[in-house]
C-alpha cells in the first residue's frame, strides 16, 4: 500500500506547492495529486500531458423547460436561494415562463418537487473535470473545479482515490499530494487517513496562529504531523519562536527554508526549485525532504497538536 504524504498550510501564499514540485523531483518513485482543486497551479510547474480527461459532477441543478412552463411562478416562491427569475428571452410573447439562475441554483430540488407542470428538470450538473497525466518526474491526478462551483471536497476525494489506484497500478511507493490551504473542507477531504501531513508556514503573527490550527486539525485526525518553517530568515526570532512552541506540543520540525529570489527565476522557467538552483534555498528544501522521507520510513506516534 503506497503511504500518503499531505502538504499543507494554513493560509495561502506560503510555498506550500513550490515545496511540493520540488518534493516530486527528489521522490523519484511517487504519484503527484494536486488536491488544492479551487486553485490549481502545480500543473504550471510540472507541465503534464494530459493522458485521460474525465468530467465531475459534484451535484444536481434544475433546469426548467420553456414548452413546459405553465408560468404560474410556484418555483419562485418557494426557493429560497432565489435562483428563480423570469425568462428575458420570452419577455416580448404574452406566456410568461421562468428561468434557473445557474449560479445562484443550490441544487436542494425543491422547486422540481413542486412543480405542478413537471416543468422542471433536476439533473446531474458538470462541476469540473479530473485529469491523469504524465510528468517529467512521473504520473500526476489533477483537477479544474469549474468557476463558483462547490463540492470541491468531494473532487479532492476523486483525485486522491484515483492517485492511490494509479500507485498501486505501477507499484509506486509514495502518494505526494498538494493540498488546498486553511482547514476547510478541501482540506479535511485531502489529509484524512493520510500517513504524514507536513505543515508550511511563515514566521509571522498570522503565520503562527493559522499553524495552529492547521496542526488542530491533522491533530484531530491522528494524524503525525512536521512543520517547515519557509523563509525563517525574515524574522529569525519568529521563527524560532514557531518551532519552539511546535516542539513543546508534540511536532516534529521537518526544517527551514531560507528566502531566495531564485524562487522566482525557477517559476518563470516552469522549473523546480531543485531543478533551477543548485544551492541557497535549494540545499534547504532537499534537507526537509531528507527528513520527510526519513519520518514516512519511521512513522511515529500522532502528536499533539500546536496552540500557535
Amino acid at each position: 500500500m503506497p503511504q500518503e504524504l499531505v502538504v499543507i498550510s494554513g493560509k495561502g501564499g506560503t510555498g506550500k506547492t513550490s515545496l511540493v514540485a520540488s518534493f516530486a523531483a527528489l521522490a523519484h518513485k511517487a504519484v503527484v495529486a494536486d488536491c488544492d482543486v479551487d486553485a490549481a497551479d502545480l500543473h504550471l510547474v510540472l507541465q503534464p500531458t494530459i493522458l485521460q480527461r474525465t468530467e465531475f459532477s459534484g451535484g444536481k441543478r434544475a433546469r426548467i423547460t420553456r414548452e413546459s412552463c405553465s408560468g404560474c411562478a410556484k418555483c419562485v416562491t418557494i426557493c429560497r436561494s432565489h435562483a428563480i427569475q423570469r425568462d428575458p428571452e420570452m419577455a416580448n410573447r404574452r406566456s410568461v415562463t421562468f428561468r434557473v439562475d445557474p449560479i445562484a441554483c443550490e441544487g436542494c430540488g425543491v422547486c422540481a418537487w413542486f412543480c405542478p407542470a413537471k416543468a422542471i428538470e433536476f439533473a446531474p450538473a458538470v462541476n469540473g473535470e479530473w485529469f491523469i497525466s504524465e510528468t517529467r518526474f512521473g504520473p500526476m491526478v489533477h483537477a479544474k473545479l469549474g468557476i463558483a462551483e462547490e463540492n470541491s471536497g468531494k473532487l479532492v476525494t476523486i483525485v486522491r482515490s484515483q492517485a492511490k489506484a494509479l500507485a498501486r497500478e505501477r507499484k509506486l511507493e509514495l502518494v505526494l499530494i498538494d493540498g488546498s490551504p486553511g482547514i476547510g473542507c478541501p482540506v479535511i477531504a485531502s489529509i484524512t487517513g493520510a500517513d504524514l501531513v507536513l505543515i508550511v508556514t511563515e514566521p509571522t503573527m498570522s503565520g503562527e496562529h493559522d499553524l495552529g490550527r492547521a496542526a488542530e486539525l491533522a491533530h484531530h485526525f491522528g494524524i503525525p504531523t512536521m512543520v517547515c518553517v519557509n523563509k525563517w530568515d525574515l524574522n529569525p526570532e519568529a521563527a524560532a519562536r514557531i518551532e519552539n512552541r511546535s516542539r513543546e506540543h508534540g511536532l516534529q520540525i521537518a526544517g527551514r527554508v531560507r528566502y531566495d529570489r531564485g524562487v522566482v527565476d525557477a517559476q518563470i522557467n516552469r522549473k523546480t526549485v531543485v531543478e533551477h538552483l543548485r544551492n541557497g534555498c535549494a540545499d534547504d528544501i532537499r534537507s526537509v525532504w531528507a527528513a520527510v522521507a526519513h519520518t514516512l520510513r519511521c512513522p511515529g506516534e500522532p502528536h499533539a497538536h500546536a496552540n500557535a
